[in-house]
């Protein structure tokens, strides 16, 4: 009896126990699930909360203080979810929406459906990825053929705009879409408009009075005064996208953050970015939340390029020039690969005394301050004015190749400046059959870099191995990245190294066409241009750039200044390179474009065939016994050396103040 007794108290006990467990998880449940908005605004009266706040970009400016990416006061929608009432939200979107179209700004719009013009949902299909997420597990999870009625459905009841009406159901669908993929909470509350109108600022704020959870915010909003000045170099910000925000977050980014990406916006963002402030919620003893503590942001600092406005826009209009000089030709002569496919030209200038970029400009170009509005049709634009030829446009040099080759044979003893080779017309060793454009017999160097000989580079090309051929023109800059700031094509350096890297074979016999410029050989402007610096600097080359200094955003402080950096050296002895350099004078006399150029200096031009028209390069270094500045220039497909000869011609009529009228003196 006992014993049944004992037994009956424990199953009571254990009933007890079990009954009380539930209680208590259903309890927590509760907690946790059904009333978690309540408990957190609970937890909200009775603790801070503090919220991050923006800092103001740094700027940037060419090298004389001109501004290419600079700030104003603009304004923004903010949805502040510390004072926003939820049960009001798709209520308030829509309030916003229709205001906004009242003064035709834009809200952010990310949602991957819209609306065709027979009034049917459809997917934009430029925004693959973004479908993909949205049918995700970790959102809709539906099937990856859902339609894009399934999928707006689907939404339909997530953020139950059931009642609304359909043409208000994609617009708050949208909104609401996006809060959740920026992580809207009471920490990061979401921008709902940036860049609005000061006329919808005006609108929304006489309207939006009694709605605590919006906010107008004065901002500072990027602005490109001077776009068409070096955008390639200067550079673009944009939202940070979800893979830049999963990487970046750990450094105090939020995802609406503005970030750099492309150019020195981007390079140099460190710099530019400056430090968020902060701002503490508290809540007062009658439930009313209130700030109570600020921290001021800090700005980014400011960067000045060695850029000069005043000849980037020559060298852009000279390249303009160029490319219907071409064309002209075409028209002139007839026929087909004489210029008539000339599309584009690029062009770079450098200080000599520190490799620091003057100019470095492309054509087509575009303007920064109407990147966004324009990309579709920029992106489309058989010209591709969104390449940075410039930087990233590697072509066959052609000739231009011709004095570094000279150069290392001298040092390497594989010629001497009087060694005599016969021209005639034609270069056959090695199974080869390379043509000369002239017959021009027993031919020394002089004679051969100014006449342009191809039997006479094929030879020495020969005589030094490509293997030395590679190493002097490494050192020279060609076939390596120069150094600069910004994105750079490392080139195409032709010989067994890249043949292996191609998955081909290198013979013997190749190291001739490549002598001449041909081959695998492609190198940008950019690199012709420190190519050019090189030798007229005595064989020394520097590291090539394009940032003077940065400094605080007032611009009082210097944070960081350049300074001239060897990278490399020729090992060209100054006597071998002098008579390269002779030889280059004697070119420039020969070449009848430059004819009224009233001061005397060094170069080659180079015209290198391809699959149409023959490209007109051009490198030079200017005053010839005092060298300023080097120039290379590469007009695509723009068959007459002269096109590309007159680019560089202006920069340096500008450059030395020459007047158009003045005439060389015999």
């Amino acid at each position: 009896m006992e014993e049944k007794s004992k037994k009956a108290r424990y199953a009571v006990l254990a009933a007890a126990v079990i009954i009380a467990a539930a209680i208590f998880c259903t309890r927590l449940v509760s907690w946790q699930i059904f009333s978690s908005d309540y408990y957190d605004d609970i937890a909200l009266t009775n603790s801070s909360l503090t919220v991050t706040t923006d800092a103001v970009r740094g700027e940037i400016f060419d090298v004389n203080g001109l501004p290419l990416a600079a700030n104003k006061t603009g304004y923004r929608i903010v949805i502040n979810k510390i004072y926003m009432d939820d049960e009001r939200l798709n209520e308030t979107i829509v309030q916003l929406t229709s205001l906004l179209s009242l003064t035709n700004d834009k809200w952010i719009d990310e949602l991957p459906i819209k609306v065709d013009d027979g009034g049917s949902y459809v997917f934009d299909e430029k925004k693959q990825s973004e479908i993909d997420r949205l049918k995700s597990k970790e959102n809709l999870n539906m099937n990856p053929y859902s339609s894009a009625d399934q999928c707006m459905s689907a939404l339909v009841r997530k953020y139950e705009c059931e009642d609304l009406p359909a043409s208000q159901q994609r617009d708050v669908i949208s909104v609401r879409y996006n809060m959740e993929k920026t992580e809207y909470s009471r920490i990061n509350p979401y921008i709902f408009a940036d860049k609005i109108s000061e006329r919808a600022m005006n609108v929304i704020s006489e309207n939006m009075q009694t709605e605590k959870g919006v906010e107008v915010q004065s901002t500072a909003i990027r602005e490109y005064q001077n776009g068409t000045v070096a955008p390639h170099i200067v550079g673009i910000t944009g939202l940070i996208s979800a893979e830049e925000y999963t990487e970046l977050q750990g450094k105090g980014y939020a995802y609406n953050d503005e970030i750099g990406k492309s150019g020195i916006e981007y390079a140099f963002e460190k710099y530019l970015r400056g430090s968020p402030g902060s701002r503490t919620y508290e809540t007062d003893p009658e439930g009313n939340t209130v700030i109570a503590e600020t921290t001021a942001s800090k700005p980014g600092n400011s960067v000045y390029l060695t850029i000069d406005a005043k000849y980037q826009k020559i060298a852009q209009d000279a390249l303009k020039e160029a490319v219907k000089e071409a064309n002209e030709y075409a028209k002139s002569v007839g026929g087909k690969q004489h210029g008539e496919d000339c599309k584009g030209a690029a062009v770079v200038m450098l200080n000599v005394k520190d490799f620091s970029v003057i100019c470095a400009a492309g054509f087509p170009s575009y303007d920064l301050s109407k990147f966004y509005d324009d990309y579709e049709k920029l992106a489309s634009d058989k010209g591709q004015p969104l390449f940075d030829r410039a930087f990233m446009g590697a072509l066959a040099p052609g000739s231009t190749f011709k004095p570094m080759l000279a150069a290392a044979a001298l040092q390497e003893k594989a010629i001497t400046p009087k060694t005599r080779i016969n021209c005639q017309g034609v270069y056959t060793k090695g199974g080869l059959k390379l043509w000369c454009m002239g017959f021009h017999n027993s031919i020394d160097m002089y004679a051969a870099i100014r006449d342009s000989c191809n039997v006479y580079f094929a030879e020495t090309a020969r005589l030094l191995g490509i293997e030395n051929m590679d190493i002097y023109a490494k050192r020279c800059g060609l076939g390596v990245k120069t150094g600069v700031e910004v994105a750079e094509s490392r080139g195409t350096l032709a010989g067994p190294e890249y043949s292996r890297e191609m998955g081909s074979e290198w013979y013997d016999s190749f190291v001739s066409p490549a002598g001449i410029g041909q081959s695998d050989n492609q190198f940008t402007p950019l690199q012709l241009a420190t190519y050019a610096a090189t030798i007229a600097n005595g064989g020394i080359r520097l590291r090539t750039h394009v940032v003077d200094k940065v400094t605080s955003y007032t611009g009082d402080e210097i944070v960081y200044e350049t300074e001239p950096e060897q990278l490399d050296d020729m090992g060209v002895s100054s006597a071998n390179l002098n008579e390269v350099k002779k030889a280059m004078n004697m070119a420039a006399e020969n070449y009848s474009a430059l004819d009224d150029l009233p001061i005397k200096i060094a170069g080659k031009t180079g015209t290198a065939e391809n699959a149409g028209s023959d490209h007109a390069n051009f490198i030079c270094y200017a005053p010839y016994d005092d060298p300023e500045i080097a120039i290379g220039v590469m007009v695509e497909h723009g068959t007459k050396s002269y096109v590309a000869i007159n680019v560089a011609k202006k920069l340096m009529y500008e450059y030395f103040g020459i007047k158009t009228e003045t005439k060389k003196s015999s």
